[in-house]
């Protein structure tokens, strides 16, 4: 009986080995098989790698911006010239859509927009009224990426136009004898008033005295804004500001208000203050 029993267990074991033969050889042919067919497809996270890289090949071209003018006066346009460059070949870049922005209350704001010509240029025109920055945006394309162009700082000086739109603010004011505003004008109190708040000017409130202000401008020279005296004889008893093609803003008398009208008289003298 042992030794049947011896028998049959080295029968059992060699059965034993045999299988376990045959697995390995099997789990590693599965391994030499199945091996080419794991590289046959890409892993997610290498097509993420790749979308990223295409993603990361645009170009950022490079920029060159000018301005017409760095100092204007108030009312006067601006224009602001963008070049584009492909860095890589220097090549001019001809497509894409452009920005004009002017910073107002620390945001940036859209004023014109413009497509890229065959030389990679564009220019645009913005009317900035206050002292401030303006910068181009390009806004990209398939090919190139985005690119904010630099800060162009521009000063805006007081002007004829500035003075006049100023005085166009306070039509249909009441008169009112020694008043210099907002709301109530006597003549020279009106000049007083619109010069200082359009150009910063300081005039003394009588018409008399205000003849002596900025420089003296002949009357063939005279522009929409010059500040203008009538007279009796040489002494200055009514104060106006010119509105062009003989016409003129003031605030003439008791129970009338600040209007345009025709010149009163041709005995005036014309001073410029901007």
């Amino acid at each position: 009986m042992h030794e049947r029993s011896s028998s049959r267990g080295r029968r059992m074991s060699a059965g034993a080995g045999k299988i376990a033969l045959s697995l390995g050889l099997c789990l590693c042919a599965g391994q030499l098989v199945s091996t080419p067919a794991a590289h046959a497809a890409t892993p997610a996270p290498v097509v993420a790698q790749v979308a990223t890289a295409k993603a990361a090949a645009k170009v950022k071209p490079t920029v060159r911006t000018s301005v017409s003018t760095r100092t204007l006066a108030w009312g006067a346009k601006v224009k602001v010239t963008a070049r584009y460059l492909n860095p890589t070949n220097g090549k001019a870049v001809t497509s894409g859509y452009v920005r004009l922005q002017a910073l107002r209350n620390g945001k940036w704001q859209n004023w014109a927009s413009g497509k890229v010509n065959k030389n990679g240029a564009v220019a645009l025109y913005g009317q900035p009224k206050v002292s401030g920055s303006l910068r181009m945006v390009y806004l990209g394309t398939s090919t190139f990426a985005p690119q904010v162009g630099g800060r162009l700082s521009v000063k805006v000086v007081a002007s004829g136009a500035k003075v006049l739109a100023e005085a166009q603010k306070h039509t249909g004011a009441l008169y009112l004898f020694g008043a210099s505003g907002p709301s109530r004008f006597d003549c020279s109190g009106f000049t007083k008033y619109v010069y200082k708040k359009a150009a910063g000017k300081n005039l003394a409130h009588k018409a008399n005295s205000q003849q002596s202000v900025g420089r003296s401008v002949s009357k063939g020279a005279k522009k929409a804004g010059d500040l203008i005296i009538f007279r009796n004889g040489s002494y200055g008893y009514h104060a106006a500001i010119y509105a062009g093609n003989g016409y003129m803003y003031d605030s003439p008398h008791t129970g009338a208000r600040v209007s345009k009208r025709k010149m009163i008289s041709t005995n005036y003298v014309v001073r410029r203050l901007v």
